[in-house]
């Protein structure tokens, strides 16, 4: 996963296979993402290989954790906070007269 001569640290691009490994997926399961445009990747080239921005791994990653709660939450029936769960701040709701 690592590039030779890099000292052993991932560079800011990661291939499929390397976000495969991070994600413990198959790398069909990372191309689908792609191609699906739920994971942010560019391509070098025309058709060059697809590479993944650690960065947007990482936020997509925490995007899955989030809906993950979401879903969690609305399943258990934990609509005290409709708020959270509909993505609407307090600060920006104002009480009707």
């Amino acid at each position: 996963m690592t590039s030779p001569g890099s000292g052993g640290e991932i560079g800011r691009f990661l291939t499929i296979a390397d976000a495969a490994e991070i994600l413990a997926v198959d790398v069909a399961t990372v191309d689908d993402l792609i191609r699906s445009g739920e994971l942010p990747a560019i391509r070098v080239g025309a058709s060059g290989p697809w590479r993944i921005e650690r960065a947007q791994l990482e936020v997509w990653i925490e995007l899955q954790y989030e809906d993950a709660r979401k879903h969690t939450a609305f399943n258990e029936g934990e609509f005290a906070n409709v708020f959270e769960l509909s993505g609407a701040r307090r600060d920006r709701i104002r009480p009707v007269d």
